[in-house]
């Protein structure tokens, strides 16, 4: 596959308001035209005319106005083709040095193709850092780039693995425009021929799968980089490496102002999953969904007629037409928590239940129900009780089924009380069952509860358990 050497920096759009270039008065003009050249092949009349006679030393064939209604359409601006005060401001931001439109063409790509863009001929990567930044921990640095290479690792087959020598499919340096920070021994020229510009312009540039610069990721150090602070001037080491690992993979930028891949850098809790339903869409058509077989599912339950499975900040959706797609979690539900221990659905009360912690979380659709969360004594549950391992709502009896270690809590969900007496121990129930519950769920008036990678089906009558393959209900 070939390399564009197209590369990538990230913008800020930060809570916080990052520094943007003072210009001098009269180079507003100027500075547009630059941008709209490294960002949108915006053509100098001269060159437009060798390049193109039928120019005729005029007019550029994609001139500053059509390329200013080109970028502010990307960045959904009013598209007017003038210079006005939005359009500058979003020009100053710093941001990816990948332009956001593909090749001397004016049409936008939200993300890669398969059929005609780079990426791996593998699945089997490995990635090598040659050298740290001063503002964070080596320590620190080594967490950020294997979390942010986890992420895509989450949602695709992908799987990455480190080298401490040798040459590596994607390589990772720290350098600067030469201005050398204490005590730190840069790279200035660091093999692209791309010089980095300073602070608060281009935080980092990374290249198509491919050999030599292939898939290799460079950071901005006249930045300052951080481990999860979001602080005044200062970005995520995470979260520029998520995006820049995007490319490293075969993305090009999406329109999408929530996706991970769009231009600019945007703030996002590092201990959640940055990526959008329009990024997860854009590695899955590159390099497919990841193997269920050996996941161990969070929770899983149905949703108004579909099966959901959910795994960390992600749920996977089985519809009856028997497509599955990836989503994270509050693409959907905006105030569930982050990740889940259990889930049930309640159709008699159009309700479902998402479970974390010492809290449940009740949506009907996906609009959050007055009042929650609500502890987990909101159920009759006791105070030792600080997690749900699995839930199973039976529809036949209108009770659900809350399991805690070996043991299970019947909740009748008409009557809104905990059934009385001890909790029995799983196995009594589920005959055959040696571990714990980690998800369940009912259908077609069988469980199916998961303990691990093991899926055990019992039916609501009398009858042996039967083990299934854990991926038994997703088709991958």
């Amino acid at each position: 596959m070939g390399i564009h050497h197209q590369l990538c920096f990230l913008a800020s759009l930060l809570l916080v308001i990052h520094a943007a270039p003072i210009l001098k008065p009269g180079r507003e003009k100027a500075f547009a035209e630059d941008y709209l050249r490294k960002f949108f092949y915006l053509e100098d009349t001269i060159t437009s005319s060798i390049a193109r006679p039928e120019a005729g030393g005029r007019e550029p064939v994609y001139g500053l106005s059509e390329k200013l209604k080109e970028m502010q359409k990307f960045f959904g601006l009013e598209v007017t083709g003038k210079l006005n005060k939005e359009t500058l401001a979003v020009m100053k931001k710093p941001r990816c040095g990948l332009p956001d439109v593909r090749y001397n063409s004016p049409n936008v790509y939200r993300f890669a193709m398969p059929e005609d863009e780079p990426r791996w001929e593998t699945n089997e990567l490995t990635y090598r850092i040659l050298n740290y930044t001063p503002d964070m921990s080596r320590a620190e640095v080594d967490d950020s780039i294997a979390r942010a290479l986890q992420v895509w690792a989450e949602v695709s087959p992908l799987r990455f693995t480190r080298m401490n020598s040798g040459t590596a499919d994607i390589m990772i340096s720290f350098a600067t425009n030469g201005e050398k920070k204490t005590n730190k021994l840069f790279l200035t020229d660091h093999g692209d021929g791309m010089m980095f510009d300073g602070p608060l312009q281009t935080l980092a540039h990374a290249f198509d799968p491919g050999s030599g610069l292939g898939g290799d990721a460079h950071f901005d150090d006249d930045e300052f980089f951080t481990f999860r602070n979001n602080s005044h001037n200062a970005f995520v080491l995470f979260l520029v490496a998520a995006h820049e690992f995007g490319h490293s993979l075969g993305l090009f930028h999406s329109e999408d102002p929530n996706a991970l891949m769009h231009s600019l850098y945007t703030f996002t809790d590092p201990d959640r999953s940055p990526l959008s339903s329009n990024d997860i869409e854009g590695i899955q058509l590159l390099y497919g969904p990841p193997n269920c077989q050996n996941l161990v599912w969070d929770a899983v339950t149905t949703f108004r007629g579909e099966t959901l499975f959910f795994k960390n900040g992600f749920y996977w959706r089985k519809s009856q037409s028997n497509t599955v797609i990836q989503l994270p979690i509050r693409s959907f539900w905006l105030n569930a928590p982050d990740n889940v221990d259990a889930a049930y659905e309640d159709p008699a009360q159009d309700k479902l239940f998402l479970f974390k912690g010492t809290q449940v979380w009740a949506f009907n659709g996906q609009n959050l129900e007055p009042g929650y969360p609500k502890p987990l004594s909101s159920f009759g549950l006791p105070a030792s009780v600080t997690k749900i391992n699995a839930a199973v709502h039976n529809q036949n009896t209108g009770k659900t089924l809350l399991f805690v270690g070996r043991h299970y809590y019947s909740y009748d969900e008409r009557e809104n009380r905990m059934d009385e007496g001890d909790p029995p121990r799983v196995n009594i129930r589920f005959p055959g069952l040696t571990g714990e519950v980690t998800a369940a769920h009912m259908t077609n008036n069988n469980f199916y509860l998961f303990s691990g990678r093991n899926l055990v089906k019992f039916s609501n009558s009398i009858g042996l358990p039967h083990l299934l393959q854990n991926n038994y209900f997703l088709p991958c």
